[in-house]
């Protein structure tokens, strides 16, 4: 009797766990699922709009609610053909891959820009993707001539790429003359690959040598980070640690903060050094264990808004609403992800299951736009710069493009897991 019973209780935890094995697979279906579904509409109302207008790329909002399009040379080009790559890889619907390669194929002449670092962003999240599903001799020259192209911009003597060309910094307090921002960890994937298809160790001991200098200079003790960092180009001494888009100097822009954890994961993936390993996941224990941190894992913009001891170099009134940066958000689930499958042991699941938390809420409201409040674009509430009142609580498609290479890590992972 003794053994039935026990044998009973055995086959009805059996049971539960089965059962709670399923519906975990099904949320987490449903999250993915649900998520390719609602941006259909959205992105078909895209092409539509954009219709044979392949100079207009497609970045946000307007207040009136009509779209705000960027030019060839402006950094955020390549997200709109990525995202048509991303559809084309969940759906396998043609329609999609046509789209994708009409767009992708529009940035052919960026592979000559050298005016700004961010080529990377511009050619990888495009013609990179693309090498992922066509077998086209031409798209890897074009991707091999822009990382020339952007090798251009690099200083021996700084040991790092120059993001931008000489400016003012924000209040006009300082000139930089070879500002590096850490967005600009997000190009080096394009010198890696460039590296590996030429067997030219170039490319490669570039962008090793600016991840060191991002390392040394914008990563504070505390795993934290600076926005931008001014270096003299002659003898490359850093001359100033500041920022555009955050708060203060010496705050933590949240999407800055996000860049760093995706790029060095990457820097670490493409190297092995574990240098970068623990740099990325210093920098994402600082991001998921801030007291500023909300429950729901969206970042304000920045972690250190109004609070003692930062000083804004802009007009900022403590009465001010602190927006959400949802782009901020998204990157870091997508880099957690991949950062999970080289941390220790102990550090995977706190990295999994916080991306799992991030996708979850960005895949409910208020941050999807399932009821279509506005027709293009599938993510809410984002941030681009909030001191010059520029784009601030709008959908960006730079949050659609990482949401949904997050979603597609996030369903590989799955996929791996029941497969074993």
């Amino acid at each position: 009797m003794k053994t039935m019973n026990k044998f009973f209780y055995l086959s009805c935890l059996l049971l539960i766990i089965t059962a709670m094995s399923c519906d975990s697979r099904q949320n987490n279906g449903t999250l993915i699922e649900r998520s390719f579904n609602k941006a259909i509409p959205l992105y078909d109302n895209l092409l539509k709009t954009t219709a044979d207008n392949l100079e207009d790329y497609p970045h946000s909002l307007h207040p009136d609610g009509s779209i705000k399009y960027l030019q060839i040379d402006e950094w955020t080009g390549g997200f709109w053909p990525g995202i048509l790559w991303y559809m084309y890889e969940y759906t396998e619907d043609e329609k999609w891959k046509i789209e994708a390669i009409r767009w992708t194929e529009s940035l052919t002449s960026n592979q000559y820009n050298t005016a700004h670092h961010d080529i990377g962003f511009m050619m990888y999240c495009s013609y990179g993707n693309a090498i992922r599903f066509l077998d086209a001799p031409s798209y890897k020259e074009i991707l091999v001539q822009s990382a020339k192209s952007l090798c251009q911009r690099y200083n021996e003597q700084v040991g790092s790429i120059q993001s931008w060309n000489t400016r003012k910094s924000k209040g006009d307090i300082n000139i930089w003359e070879f500002p590096v921002i850490m967005d600009n960890m997000m190009n080096l994937e394009l010198l890696f690959y460039a590296s590996k298809v030429t067997k030219d160790s170039s490319f490669r001991d570039i962008a090793i040598s600016h991840a060191l200098q991002t390392l040394a200079h914008h990563v504070r003790p505390d795993y934290s980070s600076f926005h931008v960092v001014n270096y003299d180009p002659i003898t490359g001494k850093v001359l100033h640690k500041q920022t555009l888009q955050g708060f203060s100097d010496n705050s933590t822009w949240a999407r800055g903060q996000a860049w760093g954890i995706y790029g060095f994961t990457m820097v670490y993936r493409e190297t092995g050094d574990k240098r970068f390993l623990s740099t990325a996941v210093g920098m994402a224990d600082f991001f998921l264990d801030h007291p500023n941190l909300p429950d729901d894992k969206i970042p304000y913009w920045d972690f250190n808004v109004g609070e003692e001891g930062y000083h804004p170099d802009w007009d900022y009134h403590q009465e001010m609403e602190v927006p959400r940066d949802a782009s901020a958000a998204a990157i870091t689930a997508s880099a957690l992800l991949e950062l999970c499958e080289y941390a220790d042991a102990g550090k995977r699941d706190k990295y999994k299951n916080a991306a799992h938390e991030i996708l979850s809420t960005l895949a409910s409201e208020p941050y999807l736009n399932a009821e279509q409040s506005n027709p293009y674009y599938l993510l809410k509430h984002s941030t681009g710069n909030f001191p010059s009142k520029n784009e601030v609580d709008v959908p960006l498609i730079y949050a659609d493009y990482y949401f949904l290479e997050a979603l597609h890590r996030f369903r590989q992972q799955k996929d791996h897991t029941h497969s074993e």
